[in-house]
């Protein structure tokens, strides 16, 4: 009996305990702040209690045992584990806001005593650039998401998706999004669709969004939409046996045009339609599902 293990890391703050209790509700057995020391003995003891699905969250409390965490993860994976990786990210200003309005200090702040706010916010964003820089390797491979504009409930829906999706095979995510609300973190393609014709500026279809058929059947009467989507497609296309030879399981395309809700969602739904012939594909839309 294969063992499905998740490995939950990231930044503080950036959502870890919702993401352990939609995997719990999943009907995943799950332990938070595992000591990476004790990683191999929890597994050899779930092994021998026929578990099938654990999940564990290991972030920058573990302190220093935390550098020889992903060499522990490459031989779970030596040994036949089927392991997952999901890191959550957030943007440093994100993460001093939900720090500010929950009043929790951060695991590597030092402060002491009373401070003014300048003075501590400077500490704070110290703290979370310093923990970056530690928990970079564990980024590197990981299924990264980005929940610096994403509520709780859609962070849930994008756990559960993931977990629905094939473990052993290339998962694609595509990814629509607004420019006026920053990149996602979580890209590792951006393609900037903002030169197409907006149907934001036609009245009867700037209530609508690109899922709808008026907007879907107005942007197919443009020969721009069809050459981006046309590049977009023979780039991916190129380049998508490379990845999964490579051992990625998990690449993300955001898709972005000003408002995130017409043309980058009507590119995004019909790639995942396309490429989801022959891959796993999920699809996001970062503005729209927050609504």
């Amino acid at each position: 009996m294969t063992l499905d293990l998740i490995l939950i890391t990231g930044m503080s703050g950036s959502g870890k305990s919702v993401a352990l209790n939609a995997l719990e509700d999943a009907g995943y057995y799950c332990v938070d702040n595992l000591p990476p020391e004790l990683l191999d003995a929890f597994i050899a003891l779930q092994k021998a209690q026929r578990a099938r699905r654990v999940a564990v969250a290991i972030d920058v409390r573990s302190g220093v045992s935390l550098p020889s965490l992903p060499q522990q993860l490459a031989g779970l994976r030596h040994e036949g584990i089927a392991l997952r990786s999901l890191f959550l990210d957030s943007t440093s200003e994100a993460l001093v806001r939900r720090f500010s309005e929950t009043r929790r200090r951060h695991p590597l702040s030092r402060q002491e005593g009373r401070v003014d706010a300048p003075e501590q916010e400077r500490a704070l964003i110290q703290a979370i650039e310093l923990e970056r820089e530690l928990l970079a390797d564990l980024r590197d491979g990981a299924d990264v998401i980005d929940t610096s504009l994403i509520r709780p409930a859609q962070l849930r829906t994008y756990i559960k998706a993931l977990l629905d999706a094939p473990q052993r095979q290339l998962t694609l995510v595509f990814q629509s999004f607004a420019f006026k609300r920053g990149l996602p973190l979580d890209a590792d393609y951006v393609f900037d669709v903002r030169m197409l014709p907006n149907p934001h500026y036609v009245a009867h279809l700037r209530p609508l969004t690109g899922r709808d058929t008026p907007v879907i059947d107005w942007l197919r009467e443009h020969a721009e939409v069809a050459r981006m989507y046309a590049d977009i497609e023979q780039f991916l296309g190129h380049w998508l046996d490379a990845l999964a030879n490579d051992h990625r399981s998990y690449v993300t395309v955001a898709i972005g045009c000003t408002g995130g809700q017409h043309r980058s969602v009507f590119l995004v739904e019909q790639l995942a339609r396309a490429f989801g012939e022959r891959w796993a594909a999920l699809k996001r839309h970062r503005e729209l599902d927050g609504e």
